[in-house]
């Protein structure tokens, strides 16, 4: 062989191997610790599952995680923090329903918007709600409290913690889907008061968490009439999920995922998501956030898990939008 064909030779054998070699080079995030945004304080739903998530991916990337709680502004002052923080993978925002689903039609002029300014990478739990109603309510089904609402347009009060949080927000959705009208109490202060203002009675009904209501219900103080979830709870196996009962756009609760500030690189991406995959199905990890309330549910793709929040944003607006709901 002719010296010229060795060379083209060599060097088509050379240009093969490049890029097989570059693909096979492992992400590597040992250069500094990995910071966790919560947008919320310590002691939250979102912390507890940060905490959680922490000491398990820092196994899985090989360096330090770190959680960086910053409340505020529900959750908009830790959701403008991490779109402004360098996109190279070592800044994480744990978001959740309400930042990055409710907040973006609540608060329209805020200027950082989740499927603008982030990368979703991957959903990592769900925590399930529950409709929830006091046992003197003469409906023992979603469909008989529908049947009694209509017989009593606005005769019935129902719980929230606020006017824009996401249990009011799914009241509406379901009173506009069933075509019943009832009234609104607000309580300030979280679900805590919302909740006892069900077991006393001054309420009459009202949307959950299913691990706030679960210990009532069992000690016969509420009735569950159906859950906000893909599948049915286990430790409520006989109370039928929303979707099931008609209420198809009813299927996720307050769930929890997993960001990126935009531009971050794809290799660096499908790491974070391969290492999340691993953390959620470690049993520790399951086992933790079962005992909290929560459920793993994790996304099958980055795609996926995107179109599930353009998904989320488009349910949540239009119930804003058509109840004229405000953040005050």
């Amino acid at each position: 062989m002719k010296r010229p064909t060795l060379l083209l030779a060599a060097s088509a054998a050379l240009l093969a191997i490049a890029p097989t070699s570059a693909v096979a080079q492992p992400v590597d995030f040992s250069k500094r610790p990995v910071r966790i945004i919560v947008p919320f304080a310590p002691g939250g739903a979102s912390d507890f599952v940060g905490r959680i998530l922490q000491s398990r991916l820092s196994e899985e990337l090989g360096t330090q995680v770190l959680l960086d709680n910053r409340a505020g502004a529900a959750g908009n002052i830790g959701v403008e923090v991490a779109a402004r923080a360098t996109a190279d993978g070592y800044t994480l925002l744990l978001g959740n329903v309400g930042t990055m689903a409710i907040n973006p039609s609540l608060y329209p002029d805020f200027a950082f918007k989740p499927t603008k300014h982030f990368i979703p990478v991957t959903q990592v739990v769900d925590v399930p709600g529950a409709l929830v109603a006091h046992p003197s309510l003469q409906a023992g089904s979603v469909a008989e409290l529908i049947a009694f609402a209509k017989a009593n347009p606005n005769k019935l009060n129902f719980a929230s913690p606020g006017p824009g949080s996401a249990n009011r927000i799914e009241m509406e959705i379901l009173m506009r889907a069933a075509g019943i009208t009832m009234t609104h109490i607000p309580y300030k202060g979280g679900a805590g008061p919302a909740v006892t203002s069900l077991i006393q009675g001054e309420t009459q009904l009202g949307f959950v968490t299913l691990s706030s209501a679960m210990s009532f219900v069992k000690a016969g103080k509420l009735r569950m009439l159906g859950i906000v979830a893909p599948a049915r709870n286990a430790g409520v196996p006989d109370v039928p999920t929303m979707a099931e009962v008609g209420f198809k756009s009813m299927r996720t609760g307050s769930w929890q995922g997993v960001f990126v500030p935009v531009g971050t690189p794809r290799p660096v991406v499908n790491r974070l998501f391969d290492a999340l995959q691993k953390v959620m199905a470690h049993p520790d990890v399951r086992k933790r956030l079962n005992e909290g309330g929560a459920e793993v549910v994790v996304s099958k793709s980055l795609d996926d898990f995107m179109a599930f929040v353009r998904d989320e944003n488009e349910r949540f607006g239009r119930a804003i939008r058509e109840a004229k709901i405000t953040a005050d």
